[in-house]
């Protein structure tokens, strides 16, 4: 979720006779676009640009996003308005909203209704993300890395994986959700404390070991910074995925 307050869409047309008529309608409209010509650039856009929503032709890079929806439904909730075809294919618009696109525009495209339904589907997210449950596991997105908590998995916008102990992840988790406020080290011992694997019960030590698993050589502590006497703070922008 975008919590700049530009809002900002993927338009993924590969090479779309209309498709510079849509960027400069959005972004005249206060809508940054970001253009994406290949499935490999649109699944790295997903994961690390933070779109509002994408706008998805229904052939694109020669295939039909039909077939494109389930993959992007196992990345992401941001919601996906697919574009093409004609007022007549029923059966594709109902098997789209069916299989994971929030709305459907047919051809000839209506610059204003895109812009509206494109506006629609963006506040139904944000009325839907103000109704989720507490304490639920989210994916976050923080300097140049993906944090899936779910999966439990940790890697950079290149998809280098990096492993975490039971602790790490428990430290991590502990911070995302609290960036740019100072934790105390009683707090992270008592979040770290249900986990067997702490071979050190200083905190200091595991938050060191955290510092140098997301790269922080010199200086250290460029995300989580000491607070001398204190605790730390994870003093970077997280987003959620």
């Amino acid at each position: 979720m975008n919590t700049s307050s530009l809002l900002r869409v993927i338009v993924a047309d590969e090479a779309g006779a209309n498709r510079s008529e849509v960027v400069s309608y959005l972004e005249n409209n206060g809508i940054q676009a970001m253009v994406v010509a290949a499935r490999s650039d649109l699944f790295r856009s997903i994961d690390f640009q933070d779109p509002d929503a994408i706008i998805l032709e229904k052939r694109f890079e020669s295939v039909d996003s039909l077939d494109l929806l389930p993959v992007i439904r196992r990345k992401s909730a941001v919601p996906v308005i697919l574009v093409g075809g004609s007022a007549t294919d029923e059966g594709d618009r109902v098997i789209g909203l069916e299989t994971g696109a929030d709305d459907y525009l047919s051809r000839p495209l209506g610059l204003r209704e895109l812009l509206a339904r494109t506006r629609a589907v963006i506040r139904r997210r944000d009325i839907a993300n103000t109704q989720k449950p507490r304490n639920v596991y989210r994916r976050y997105r923080f300097a140049d890395w993906l944090f899936d908590q779910r999966q439990r998995r940790l890697e950079r916008i290149d998809g280098t994986e990096q492993p975490l102990t039971n602790t790490e992840f428990a430290l991590l988790s502990a911070f995302v959700v609290a960036s740019g406020k100072v934790l105390s080290r009683e707090h992270l011992l008592r979040v770290t404390r249900r986990h067997d694997d702490i071979s050190d019960r200083s905190i200091d030590v595991q938050v060191l070991r955290l510092r140098r698993k997301l790269g922080e050589g010199a200086p250290h502590g460029t995300l989580i910074r000491s607070k001398r006497g204190i605790g730390y703070v994870f003093d970077t922008n997280v987003r959620l995925a």
